[in-house]
């Protein structure tokens, strides 16, 4: 499988200039590349369009993207790759798409799960024109955050609301289990995960409930099972939590099979 990122260009070339690059206003989508193709696209489609909406960027025709996805595929050589389709502001608007592999941390996190610790985001309701709930290439903050948590001594940590209730990971959603039920923290102030979705619209493949609901940090450890779902991940299971270890869950592989990951 080869190592090199591919740029699948689908409009012209992005300036020194372009708002994309001077103030991180544009938007992108991050999809699991598999054999069949790009997994989720249209979900992945829906929240590109609406993350361009909050940002004001107009977007070319839905099929003009769908095909940009699928060039990313068919030239992509390995089982399983990262296509990314990203588009800046401009102007105009630039689009293109890059396909590379899996990054060895990601799959890392994926076998053997990860470490995670809580932090308080400091902000208990966002403004009106935040756009947390976009898509957008202004991640210099997440990636920073993500990079503390490893100074900590964790994998990555999960952003909890002032008065302790949790939200999301700087690149992943939370999902545990509770008895037989597999919830997920509702997407109000956070960006909604196609993955974690996904989970929840097929847990009763599994013979599981599903509940969208909000918990706190304090009641988080008694879980049956935490994960952090993101595309590329599939799951990473929670074995630290701030620093308690937690038993391994047998619902781990089942879960992780019913998103297609091995």
């Amino acid at each position: 499988m080869s190592d090199s990122i591919l740029v699948i260009p689908g409009s012209g070339p992005v300036t020194p200039v372009d708002r994309g690059l001077l103030h991180g206003e544009g938007v992108f989508e991050t999809l699991h590349l598999r054999p069949s193709g790009p997994w989720l696209l249209d979900e992945h489609l829906d929240r590109l369009e609406r993350s361009a909406a909050l940002l004001e960027i107009p977007l070319p025709p839905r099929s003009d993207l769908a095909e940009l996805a699928f060039q990313g595929a068919r030239a992509w050589p390995g089982d399983e790759g990262a296509l990314r389709l990203i588009v800046t502001a401009g102007p105009p608007p630039v689009v293109y798409a890059t396909v590379g592999p899996i990054p060895g941390s990601v799959l890392r996190e994926r076998r053997e799960g990860i470490r995670l610790i809580t932090a308080d985001r400091g902000i208990q309701t966002p403004p009106p024109w935040s756009l947390v709930t976009a898509k957008s290439l202004s991640y210099a903050e997440n990636l920073a955050a993500k990079r503390w948590a490893i100074r900590q001594g964790a994998d990555d940590l999960l952003w909890l609301t002032p008065d302790g209730h949790a939200l999301e990971a700087p690149t992943a959603n939370l999902v545990w289990l509770t008895g037989t039920t597999l919830c997920t923290v509702p997407p109000d102030g956070i960006l909604a995960g196609t993955t974690a979705a996904y989970l929840l619209e097929h847990a009763a493949d599994l013979g599981l409930t599903a509940d969208i609901r909000k918990i706190t940090a304090t009641d988080l450890p008694a879980a049956d099972g935490i994960w952090l779902a993101s595309s590329l991940r599939g799951l990473a299971e929670v074995h630290t939590l701030d620093g308690t270890k937690r038993a391994a869950s047998e619902w781990t592989p089942r879960l992780l099979a019913l998103l297609g990951f091995s």
